[in-house]
């Protein structure tokens, strides 16, 4: 009785709550400002999807984004619906009135490293992975998958066969994530450590089938040609988002133009490595690494030079920890967007590729948080084309050292409500809704 009593109570005390916030009178506020700063916000990565659902049909709300202003506070329409929205998923809010947002836009906008950046739509996203449900779904998590299911954003799972379907285009998808991917047929480098594993022996046998079904000859050719459509995808317009390995590898495919040149050790597809294949890769194809060389003993967890190798695995805090980059919010509005956060440094962790040695990558790019005091870049972005693509090092931002195999238990976001490094993921699932400015650099 007394559990059932308490629950009770807590339901009747929770809808007086709601009933409070949103009975403010509509004539004393026209706005909602989210404060995403450090201290002032009690979910920082939720935050993102409240945003996120007030930009989704039926809704289609006006919102703004103010770029370095308050941490990179949001800006809602106030209404009964994102009140309650908001109190739900445990947002706080501020009522601001017409006269307090044009005050505040005022300052926002005459501010001397500030800027309001218009938020038009909720961008269709797609995440290249394999379904829960399929054979070939991944032994280890991905922390966009994590981050969306947190903040209760929609995707869809996508894989080869729907990539070379066509299905980015023909069901316009803004934004396409990639995490813990092998681009070039090597099985993931892991052959030393789980080579004797059936997981990893099953996995290989339906990546040979499934490039078999497709028409191709070996899983390089097959997983190349993914690699070869996605950097199409972005040249006609589209948003790319890759983590951990995926950034690497996937440079590494359009080098080999698209698994043309065989680069896999034979004990991984029983075909020797072609005669000068360091030789032959072609840089111009890459997205934002170049004159990188390649480790194909099949067991060295590495692929390339592009990687940091020497990152301290033992340490828990420290290393690996980067510093954001500012920039001007009026001169460069997408960089700062996709740095917009409560810290500056944001505590490292580590992947399989962990962070980017800046000599491999070309000058156009910029670098957007680097290894305090090291040669190696965590976070860059670029442009192919129409569209742009930013990569972020490392495989999870709360998950120091992680885990692949069974037995790994998903990051918890309940416990890091106000990850700074899952707040990066989360500025690039929000940043293809931006009306973008001009640059004027």
């Amino acid at each position: 009785m007394k559990k059932s009593y308490t629950r009770l109570t807590y339901i009747v005390r929770f809808s007086i709550l709601i009933i409070s916030l949103i009975a403010v009178s509509a004539a004393n506020a026209q706005w909602l400002l989210i404060p995403m700063e450090q201290g002032k916000q009690t979910n920082h990565l939720k935050a993102y999807g409240l945003t996120y659902w007030a930009l989704e049909v039926p809704r289609e709300y006006r919102c703004y984004w103010w770029l370095n202003y308050r941490g990179g506070a949001f800006v809602l329409p106030d209404s009964q619906d994102v009140r309650v929205r908001a109190v739900l998923m445990g947002v706080r809010f501020e009522p601001m009135s017409d006269a307090d947002y044009t005050s505040i836009k005022q300052s926002v906008l005459e501010g001397s490293n500030m800027d309001e950046i218009l938020l038009e739509k909720a961008p269709k996203i797609a995440v290249y992975a394999p379904s829960a449900a399929s054979p070939y779904r991944d032994p280890w998590d991905d922390a966009v998958k994590i981050a969306l299911d947190y903040a209760e954003i929609p995707y869809d799972e996508i894989w080869d066969k729907e990539v070379q379907s066509g299905v980015l285009q023909t069901k316009g998808y803004d934004w396409l994530h990639l995490h813990h991917e092998d681009f070039t047929g090597q099985h993931g480098k892991f052959h030393a450590s789980f080579s004797t594993q059936v997981w990893y022996q099953q996995r290989m046998l339906m990546f040979e089938q499934a490039a078999a079904e497709a028409g191709f000859q070996r899983v390089a050719q097959h997983k190349g040609q993914t690699a070869q459509m996605i950097a199409d995808y972005i040249a006609n317009g589209g948003f790319i988002f890759a983590m951990c390995s995926a950034p690497e590898t996937l440079d590494i495919a359009l080098a080999t133009r698209g698994g043309a040149v065989d680069i896999v050790a034979p004990e991984l597809d029983g075909t020797p490595i072609a005669a000068d294949a360091e030789g032959r890769l072609d840089f111009q194809r890459t997205l934002a690494f170049e004159n990188f060389s390649l480790h194909t003993n099949p067991y060295r967890y590495e692929f390339s030079d592009i990687d940091n190798p020497n990152p301290d695995r033992d340490a828990q805090s420290g290393v690996e920890d980067f510093k954001l980059f500012e920039f001007a919010a009026k001169h460069d509005p997408i960089p700062t967007m996709l740095t917009q956060n409560h810290v500056a440094v944001v505590p490292g962790y580590l992947g399989q590729t962990t962070s980017f040695n800046m000599d491999k990558i070309r000058g156009s790019i910029t670098i957007l948080g680097q290894v305090e005091g090291t040669n190696y870049a965590k976070y860059i972005h670029g442009k192919l084309g129409k569209g742009t693509f930013t990569f972020l090092g490392g495989h999870d931002p709360e998950d120091y050292r992680h885990l692949v195999g069974e037995g790994a238990v998903p990051t918890n976001l309940d416990l890091h409500k106000h990850s700074p490094g899952y707040r990066l993921i989360l500025n690039n699932i929000l940043f293809p809704a931006a009306r973008k400015k001009p640059q004027k650099t």
